[in-house]
């Protein structure tokens, strides 16, 4: 088995910096053709970066409409909650309106909250881009080694995720059915640490992250730091 598309850069300051204007690119075909562009987040160190450059740039605007790919169950505003990290960082400050914000309801448990995020969705075409990153056990969103991922057709767009192996154990997470209907989806992947389940995946052992293809593009951004794990 082979990975996906793969850019590597020197460290992760270029890649951010890449990643950014590769966004950007992508914001802009998506206006054109359709008047809209659905991006999908991800939580994480390098995410983080990125959403500073996109606030330092000034990215976004009403026509852009913000998702998320999982939430820990905690309270809202919660520091460790993807959405007040990206609201922090980026969204809070931008030209995207709050309606366009959508973060997962995740303070009112798994299931409630699964079942919300699946009814804000309902009639919601593809998403454009969705970004995603990998944990060192090959994870993306909350969708882990050993659970249900929802990849058959026909699975629900969104998953109550109990049990989940780090804190919290109540997740929230689109399935791989929902995310996989996406035009684009981009992992975004640095540090060494990831390197032996990034060499897992290419060897073709069943990871969550191997079961994501998306419709048109399905990339991997990597940094140096995890290249060399790669064969």
């Amino acid at each position: 088995m082979t990975l996906p598309a793969t850019h590597v850069f020197a460290d992760a300051g270029v890649l951010v910096e890449a990643l950014a204007d590769a966004l950007a690119n992508q914001a802009d075909a998506a206006i054109a053709a359709r008047g809209a562009f659905h991006l999908v987040l991800a939580g994480g160190t390098t995410p983080r970066a990125l959403y500073a450059e996109l606030a330092r740039r000034g990215a976004g605007d009403a026509r852009w409409h913000v998702w998320y790919g999982d939430e820990r169950c905690l309270p809202a505003g919660h520091a460790e909650r993807n959405s007040s990290m990206a609201e922090q960082t980026w969204l809070a400050a931008s030209r995207i309106p709050p309606q366009n914000r959508q973060p997962i309801p995740a303070e009112r448990g798994a299931a409630v909250a699964a079942a919300a995020y699946a009814d804000r969705l309902n009639g919601v075409g593809d998403f454009d881009l969705v970004l995603l990153g990998m944990g060192e056990d090959g994870h993306t969103a909350s969708l882990f080694p050993g659970h249900d991922w929802g990849v058959e057709p026909g699975s629900p767009d969104v998953l109550a995720v109990f049990g989940a192996p780090k804190p919290p154990a109540g997740r929230v997470s689109l399935s791989a059915a929902r995310l996989n209907r996406s035009a684009k989806i981009w992992f975004v992947i640095t540090g060494a640490g990831k390197g032996e389940a990034l060499a897992q995946w290419q060897a073709g052992a069943p990871l969550p992250v191997g079961a994501m293809r998306a419709r048109e593009e399905t990339a991997v951004w990597l940094d140096a730091a995890v290249k060399p794990w790669v064969a």
